[in-house]
């Protein structure tokens, strides 16, 4: 089965449906041929893009970069204290 693929206008057409429409997310799914999830998560990611000014991807790039210092700075405590610990050892 072929993915389809949609413009970024007619998702942000299909979240203001769900918005301005009174309709809930289900009602306009089933109406544009749409899973409920995917027009769920369209309207996750234009309220977070409207929310912070950043695109989907850029939101997913922070979050990537967070979850990524977070290791960083986790392997330089683990560093600090076997360098410590072998410093302490050779005493």
């Amino acid at each position: 089965m072929k993915k389809r693929r949609f413009s970024a206008e007619f998702k942000r057409e299909a979240v203001t449906l769900v918005r301005n429409s009174g309709k809930t997310i289900t009602q306009v799914a089933r109406e544009l041929g749409l899973g409920t999830s995917l027009l769920a998560k369209w309207k996750k990611e234009l309220d977070a893009q409207q929310n912070t000014g950043m695109s989907p991807d850029e939101l997913e790039e922070l979050k990537t970069l967070r979850k990524e210092n977070a290791r960083l700075k986790m392997e330089v405590e683990i560093l600090g204290e076997a360098t410590a610990f072998f410093a302490n050892r050779r005493r």
